[in-house]
Protein backbone atom coordinates (compact mmCIF):
# COMPACT_ATOMS: atom_id res chain seq x y z
CA UNK A 1 0.00 0.00 0.00
CA UNK A 2 1.75 3.49 -0.90
CA UNK A 3 0.61 6.47 0.92
CA UNK A 4 0.66 9.58 -0.16
CA UNK A 5 2.93 12.79 1.26
CA UNK A 6 -0.60 14.52 2.43
CA UNK A 7 -1.61 11.12 4.24
CA UNK A 8 1.62 11.11 6.08
CA UNK A 9 1.96 14.95 6.99
CA UNK A 10 -1.60 14.42 8.01
CA UNK A 11 -0.95 11.83 10.67
CA UNK A 12 2.21 13.58 11.61
CA UNK A 13 0.07 16.88 12.46
CA UNK A 14 -2.64 15.29 14.20
CA UNK A 15 0.27 13.03 16.71
CA UNK A 16 1.83 16.31 16.94
CA UNK A 17 -1.35 18.07 18.10
CA UNK A 18 -2.06 14.99 20.52
CA UNK A 19 1.77 14.83 22.32
CA UNK A 20 1.01 19.01 22.39
CA UNK A 21 -2.20 18.79 23.98
CA UNK A 22 -0.97 15.92 27.00
CA UNK A 23 2.21 17.73 27.44
CA UNK A 24 -0.26 21.29 28.40
CA UNK A 25 -2.77 18.93 29.87
CA UNK A 26 0.09 17.26 32.24
CA UNK A 27 1.44 20.92 32.99
CA UNK A 28 -1.71 21.96 33.90
CA UNK A 29 -2.34 19.26 36.13
CA UNK A 30 0.77 20.06 38.29
CA UNK A 31 -0.09 23.56 38.87
CA UNK A 32 -3.13 23.39 40.05
CA UNK A 33 -3.04 23.16 43.81
CA UNK A 34 -4.60 19.43 45.30
CA UNK A 35 -8.16 20.05 46.71
CA UNK A 36 -7.16 18.03 49.96
CA UNK A 37 -3.80 20.12 50.09
CA UNK A 38 -6.23 23.32 49.68
CA UNK A 39 -8.53 22.24 52.59
CA UNK A 40 -6.25 21.89 55.05
CA UNK A 41 -4.66 24.87 54.67
CA UNK A 42 -8.20 26.88 55.24
CA UNK A 43 -7.90 28.91 58.22
CA UNK A 44 -10.34 27.97 60.93
CA UNK A 45 -13.75 29.82 60.98
CA UNK A 46 -14.20 32.01 64.45
CA UNK A 47 -17.24 32.13 66.31
CA UNK A 48 -16.87 35.77 66.16
CA UNK A 49 -16.72 36.14 62.60
CA UNK A 50 -19.58 38.33 61.31
CA UNK A 51 -20.75 35.44 58.75
CA UNK A 52 -20.60 33.01 61.66
CA UNK A 53 -22.36 35.18 64.24
CA UNK A 54 -25.13 36.10 61.92
CA UNK A 55 -25.80 32.50 61.09
CA UNK A 56 -24.93 31.19 64.89
CA UNK A 57 -22.09 29.41 64.13
CA UNK A 58 -20.97 27.34 66.86
CA UNK A 59 -17.90 24.52 66.99
CA UNK A 60 -19.63 21.96 69.31
CA UNK A 61 -23.80 21.78 68.37
CA UNK A 62 -24.19 20.56 71.74
CA UNK A 63 -23.74 24.18 72.86
CA UNK A 64 -26.50 25.15 70.41
CA UNK A 65 -29.34 27.22 72.88
CA UNK A 66 -32.83 25.72 70.97
CA UNK A 67 -34.78 28.79 72.32
CA UNK A 68 -32.85 30.88 69.77
CA UNK A 69 -32.73 28.42 67.09
CA UNK A 70 -35.48 26.61 67.00
CA UNK A 71 -35.09 24.80 63.99
CA UNK A 72 -32.09 23.04 65.46
CA UNK A 73 -32.45 19.49 65.62
CA UNK A 74 -31.23 17.50 68.25
CA UNK A 75 -27.94 15.11 66.35
CA UNK A 76 -27.53 17.86 63.36
CA UNK A 77 -23.69 18.96 62.99
CA UNK A 78 -21.85 20.23 60.28
CA UNK A 79 -20.46 16.41 59.67
CA UNK A 80 -24.35 15.57 58.72
CA UNK A 81 -25.01 18.58 56.53
CA UNK A 82 -25.26 19.24 53.09
CA UNK A 83 -23.27 22.06 52.40
CA UNK A 84 -19.82 20.40 54.25
CA UNK A 85 -17.43 20.10 51.70
CA UNK A 86 -13.94 18.49 51.75
CA UNK A 87 -12.58 14.62 52.74
CA UNK A 88 -13.99 12.61 55.62
CA UNK A 89 -12.22 12.43 58.80
CA UNK A 90 -10.43 15.63 58.97
CA UNK A 91 -11.72 17.53 61.98
CA UNK A 92 -12.05 20.93 60.04
CA UNK A 93 -13.45 20.96 56.49
CA UNK A 94 -14.74 23.85 54.07
CA UNK A 95 -18.22 24.63 53.98
CA UNK A 96 -20.09 26.21 51.62
CA UNK A 97 -21.45 29.32 53.33
CA UNK A 98 -18.57 30.38 54.75
CA UNK A 99 -16.02 30.47 51.63
CA UNK A 100 -11.98 30.32 52.42
CA UNK A 101 -12.80 29.05 56.18
CA UNK A 102 -12.75 25.49 57.45
CA UNK A 103 -15.51 25.05 60.14
CA UNK A 104 -16.04 21.99 62.80
CA UNK A 105 -17.28 18.69 61.63
CA UNK A 106 -19.05 19.07 65.27
CA UNK A 107 -19.98 21.99 64.92
CA UNK A 108 -23.67 23.70 63.66
CA UNK A 109 -25.30 26.82 62.14
CA UNK A 110 -28.63 27.66 61.09
CA UNK A 111 -27.96 27.00 57.60
CA UNK A 112 -27.69 23.29 58.75
CA UNK A 113 -29.33 21.67 55.31
CA UNK A 114 -29.86 17.66 55.80
CA UNK A 115 -28.10 15.53 53.49
CA UNK A 116 -29.92 13.58 50.58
Amino acid sequence: MRMSRSTLSGAAATRRSLVKALTLSAAAAALVPCRRALAAELPQLDVKDPAATKLGYVEDAGRVDPKKFPGYVKGSTCENCLLLQGTSGNRYRPCSLFPGKAVSVGGWCSGWTAEM
